[in-house]
């Protein structure tokens, strides 16, 4: 087989795909010229050289032996990753691995093909999007920025011209005062969402962390008779995620907020308030839901609720379900709204037990635990 594989060389190195040939134990036997060039190592350094080398110390020990698991036993492995070139630079690849047996021996094939250059331009999408996503959060502001400092200056316009000829400053001065405490808050929210800060990921309990989120809440709205249930039934499993738990308290503050304010008025009309969060577990996801029996959002209004500033309260910034969107995408996770006028409103959070697929965290199998790299 290497045989061959060396009288052909002309034939493989014209393949535009990094090629390597392994025994059962991965040791590398074969590389073509595609494969010096993406790694940077020459072909005969690499053969004799355990395939190992190519990969990062962090996925030596469940993706490289999940891999080979996989080539031996299985279909093969198909997918992307990072992989480690000569010197330590990494780059982006897509694998397609499998085995086969000739004369009574066990090889595996590696190809590698480069998607740096699709990952960077996926990237640069991305900053694009960004960019011009705070384009208009920029021309936002600029719109609910104006109002209040018209009225600022229309009642302070108004004192100075009056000037001690004025009999009732107040009403003009409680204005000022109410139209600066909104520009403050405007501020103080579009910094939150500007400056999350990059974000620290830890094995958290999902039960723990709604706790976290529900005990100052509960404190703050104790005397205002609104019940706050905590439903833990969908938790079968461990009930742990990876996740930066400051910020996904932080979200579910904002979602409580907005059930609280959903809520107001219902002791007015005699309906006790009720708002829950309910946790689950399904696969490889953990879920939180919080749901109120407030006034609800109209059906036209729902595809609006996460754009920057949009907001249905006169005296809010609209940016607490922006921030909430920002937080679970930095997860991985996704947001889902269903919401009734009249009825209440239900926002379920789903967020990926661990970013990473499963290939990189554990051993698909107790063989490949025990295979050789």
């Amino acid at each position: 087989m290497i045989e061959m594989l060396r009288s052909r060389p002309h034939f493989f190195d014209s393949i535009q795909v990094a090629f390597l040939l392994t025994d059962s134990h991965s040791k590398i036997l074969y590389a073509n010229q595609p494969a010096e060039d993406l790694f940077g190592y020459p072909q005969g350094k690499m053969e004799g050289q355990r395939i190992r080398r190519l990969f990062l110390d962090e996925d030596l020990t469940y993706l490289l032996s999940n891999i080979i698991y996989l080539s031996l036993y299985q279909e093969g492995f198909k997918g992307e990753l990072l992989l480690r070139q000569r010197g330590g630079r990494r780059i982006f690849v897509h694998l397609h691995s499998l085995s086969f047996k000739d004369k009574g021996e066990t090889f595996i094939t590696f190809s590698f093909q480069e998607i740096q250059r699709q990952k960077n331009l996926e990237r640069e999408r991305l900053e694009e999007e960004h960019w011009a996503r705070l384009g208009r959060m920029v021309e936002a502001i600029a719109h609910q920025v104006r109002n209040p400092i018209v009225s600022i200056g229309g009642y302070a316009h108004r004192i100075l011209k009056q000037g001690p000829s004025l009999q009732k400053p107040g009403p003009y001065l409680a204005k000022i005062l109410q139209e600066t405490v909104r520009l403050e808050k405007m501020i103080q929210q579009v910094e939150e969402y500007i400056r999350i800060p990059e974000p620290f990921f830890r094995k958290e309990g999902i039960v723990e962390t709604a706790e976290g989120a529900l005990q100052p809440f509960s404190k703050r709205i104790k005397i205002k008779g609104i019940s706050v249930r905590l439903e833990t039934a969908g938790i079968h499993g461990e009930g742990a995620f990876f996740i930066d738990k400051k910020l996904v308290i932080k979200a579910l503050l904002k979602l409580l907020e907005n059930s609280l304010e959903a809520v107001a008025g219902l002791s007015q009309k005699r309906q006790r308030a009720v708002i829950q969060m309910a946790l689950f577990e399904h696969n490889e996801i953990l879920g939180i839901s919080i749901s109120d029996n407030g006034a609800g959002i109209a059906k036209k209004l729902l595809p609006l609720l996460f754009e920057p500033f949009f907001t249905t309260q006169s005296d809010r910034v609209g940016l607490g379900l922006t921030f909430v969107k920002r937080a679970l995408e930095i997860h991985g996770g996704e947001i889902q709204v269903k919401s009734q006028l009249k009825k209440g409103t239900t926002v379920t959070l789903y967020f990926p037990k661990d970013r990473r697929r499963k290939v990189r965290r554990e051993f698909l199998s107790p063989v490949a635990s025990s295979l050789p790299q």
